[in-house]
C-alpha cells in the first residue's frame, strides 16, 4: 500500500514509515508531497495518509501520529511503547523531558534534516536507529521510562 505524508520528514514522518514497514505493512511504499496535496495523493494512489491536517493518521489529543497507529492497529508491544514515549517527547516541543532520550532523538532528526533534503534518504538512514532504538527499548526495565 502507498502511505502519504507531508515532505520535510523529521521525527514522526520518519518514525511512523519505520512502524508501518517493521509492524503494520513490510511491503508499505511512502511517498512525500507538499502538504497541500497530502489528501489528494493517497486518494489518486488508494493509498493512507498520516501526519497532515485531514489525514487518516495523525495527532490525536496529545498523541502524536506514531502514538497514533500504535493505538489503530492495536500494538501491544511493551517496547514500542516505551519507544512511543521517546518519539512522543522528541516530536511535541513542550513535552522534550518526557523521557532521556527524546532529546537526542531530536536532535539527530533535526540535524539530519538540516543535511538530507531527500525525505527517502532520511528513511534509510534513520531506519537502523530505530531498530536500535526498538532494541534498547526492548531491553530496558519500564521504570526507568
Amino acid at each position: 500500500m502507498k502511505w502519504v505524508t507531508r515532505s520535510g520528514a523529521k521525527v514522526d514522518r520518519v518514525a511512523c514509515p519505520w512502524l508501518i514497514r517493521r509492524f503494520i505493512d513490510p511491503e508499505a511504499q511512502f511517498l512525500f508531497v507538499p502538504t497541500a496535496q497530502v489528501l489528494e495523493t493517497a486518494r489518486r494512489e488508494g493509498g493512507r495518509s498520516f501526519d497532515a491536517e485531514g489525514a487518516d493518521y495523525t495527532h490525536r489529543g496529545n498523541d502524536c501520529t506514531f502514538e497514533t497507529l500504535i493505538k489503530e492497529f492495536h500494538l501491544e508491544d511493551s517496547a514500542l511503547q516505551r519507544l512511543a514515549r521517546i518519539v512522543h517527547g522528541a516530536d511535541i516541543p513542550h513535552d522534550i523531558n518526557t523521557t532521556p532520550e527524546s532529546a537526542g532523538l531530536r536532535a539527530l532528526a533535526e540535524g539530519l534534516a538540516q543535511v538530507c533534503l531527500d525525505d527517502q534518504k532520511k528513511l534509510e538512514v534513520m531506519s537502523p536507529l530505530y531498530d536500535a532504538l526498538y532494541a534498547y527499548c526492548e531491553g530496558s526495565r519500564p521504570s526507568s521510562m
